[in-house]
């Protein structure tokens, strides 16, 4: 890692006479890329920043191809500071242009986030071997600067790896699965087709994500038949559901279940597509932020 004292006539924004620039960035024996997560839910790409910090880029299941980066310093800005990403050319490849990718705010005590397009363009600067580096005045002595870059040595196979688990992420998230409703054919346990489909979707994601908290199952009924029959579908149907969740693997400790039989409609019961609104079971799935 290079911690140098530039002068002015070096920097891509001006300084003082007296001011100080302390450059954090990996050499090129340094330089290191990791996949830290690599699985249908979450690609994690991660750079580490000797004596500064680490470079996150992250995308998460869902409909929306989705990236953010994140800035992990050891030491958290100590107010809201203005910072610069600027694309520049490491020292071995000299004669080309620096350009600005974006301008942002660090807020007080948070790693530094980047906007979604701008963090594709600091992937898309990598790749062509720049350097993405952050300027900004450092929060304990405004009239010093700091600059932070992203190195691209070794990047590039990573990335590689990183676009590949990207194209294998599951296009819901766990915000699609965490309320679930599941509808039921008439007079028993058989789930409709599009209940099934739901219920494998929660399947496959549950197979990539342990961390699931707690589990809340809430079945009902329609009003046909008996009061007490009725009860006792909806604990058959919230027991079957049951069933499902400890084979994927969550302890009964985490599992809570109710039998609400005829009480609590959403519709009407008068006409047979109202009733079957009521025949279901509510699914709600927690687990740590």
């Amino acid at each position: 890692m290079w911690l140098r004292v530039l002068s002015a006539l070096t920097l891509c924004m001006p300084l003082l006479a007296s001011a100080e620039l302390r450059h954090y960035v990996a050499d090129l024996d340094q330089s290191q890329w990791k996949l830290s997560d690599n699985t249908p839910i979450i690609c994690r790409l991660e750079h580490d920043i000797p004596s500064y910090g680490k470079a996150v880029f992250t995308s998460i299941a869902g409909k929306d191809h989705n990236l953010n980066f994140s800035l992990d310093m050891w030491v958290k800005p100590d107010q809201v500071t203005q910072a610069k990403l600027m694309s520049l050319a490491p020292s071995w490849r000299p004669g080309i242009l620096s350009k600005e990718i974006t301008e942002l705010s660090y807020q007080k005590y948070f790693s530094g986030e980047v906007p979604r397009n701008a963090a594709w363009s600091m992937l898309a600067e990598l790749e062509r071997g720049m350097q993405p580096t952050f300027y900004y005045a450092d929060w304990y002595n405004r009239s010093n600067k700091i600059a932070v870059g992203l190195s691209a040595v070794n990047f590039n196979r990573k990335y590689s790896e990183f676009k590949s688990c990207l194209a294998g992420l599951l296009p819901y998230s766990f915000d699609d699965i965490a309320f679930t409703v599941l509808t039921y054919e008439f007079g028993g346990v058989e789930l409709t087709r599009y209940a099934k489909a739901q219920i494998a979707k929660i399947q496959e994601y549950l197979s990539y994500d342990p961390e699931v908290e707690l589990v809340l199952i809430d079945a009902y009924t329609d009003s046909y038949g008996g009061r007490s029959v009725n009860q006792k579908v909806s604990e058959e149907r919230a027991d079957s559901v049951k069933q499902f969740f400890l084979s994927a693997g969550i302890t009964k400790e985490r599992i809570h279940t109710m039998g609400h039989g005829e009480r609590h409609h959403v519709a009407s019961n008068s006409t047979i597509d109202e009733r079957s609104r009521n025949r279901r079971v509510v699914i709600r799935i927690s687990k740590p932020m």
